[in-house]
């Protein structure tokens, strides 16, 4: 038997593709599963039991980010296909897709952030399937690498494998980099330029660390905008703080 499979809620930007593409073929069924702006399409086909137990799981083991408001299916006809496939995400008609908001890093990518031999090892955008930036990156949807901020990032070799393999924790993550083709980080002036007296190959946390030290506002680039840094003990830094945002007495924020 072969059916469609329809999944609406917060499923993408979640690993809700690879998920259902690893279930789909633990259970030796073959179809499809792709994006659209409605959610997450699917066609699943082989023995009635092995269709009913896709159904099941699809819902009881949804990835931890997922949130799924509705599934909807309906009866197609066998094609006799054995394989199971990413298909190509569908564009067009009325955008009800919802995209998760950002995740905190996952213990995963903390392991390999702290780890000297791992090729992430200090990266600030590490990320994979289950943490990471998604709303504050996207553009449009289908989410999919193209309509996000991460479009002009093309992958490396070996994100790219990374990104193909159904079995690696990136497979099918969109915004997958590392420091050999992500973003990389930059200390500049107000002006955008880079910093003057900034040794090529130094360290920018390190060098912003010292100008905290010495009493400068620092504006620190987020996924989604700036954050302004300063120290509050220093009383010098504080009043220029207070003077650029003419704040000379409401407490700020911390």
């Amino acid at each position: 038997m072969r059916t469609a499979v329809r999944v609406q809620g917060v499923v993408q930007g979640v690993g809700f593709r690879p998920f259902v593409y690893s279930l789909a073929t633990s259970l030796g069924l073959g179809g499809l599963v792709g994006n659209d702006i409605d959610g997450v399409f699917a066609e699943v086909e082989g023995p009635p039991e092995a269709v009913s137990s896709f159904l099941l799981r699809l819902e009881k083991e949804a990835p931890p980010l997922a949130r799924i408001e509705r599934v909807t299916t309906a009866a197609l006809g066998p094609t006799g296909s054995a394989a199971f496939a990413m298909a190509p995400s569908a564009a067009g008609g009325e955008r009800r897709a919802l995209v998760s908001a950002d995740s905190a890093t996952c213990a995963d990518c903390l392991r390999e952030l702290a780890d000297p031999d791992d090729r992430r090892f200090g990266y600030p955008f590490i990320n994979c399937t289950n943490c990471g930036p998604r709303f504050t990156i996207v553009r449009d949807v289908p989410y999919d690498r193209p309509l996000t901020t991460m479009s002009s990032f093309r992958m490396c070799h070996q994100c790219a494998a990374e990104y193909a393999s159904p079995a690696d924790r990136r497979f099918h993550a969109q915004p997958v980099c590392c420091p050999a083709c992500g973003p990389r980080l930059r200390l500049l002036d107000a002006t955008g330029a880079p910093l003057a007296g900034q040794q090529a190959g130094a360290d920018p946390i390190a060098a912003a660390a010292t100008l905290l030290r010495a009493g400068q506002v620092l504006a620190v680039k987020g996924i989604g905008g700036y954050h302004l840094a300063a120290d509050a003990a220093n009383e010098d830094a504080a009043a220029a703080l207070r003077q650029r945002k003419h704040r000379e007495d409401k407490p700020f924020a911390v």
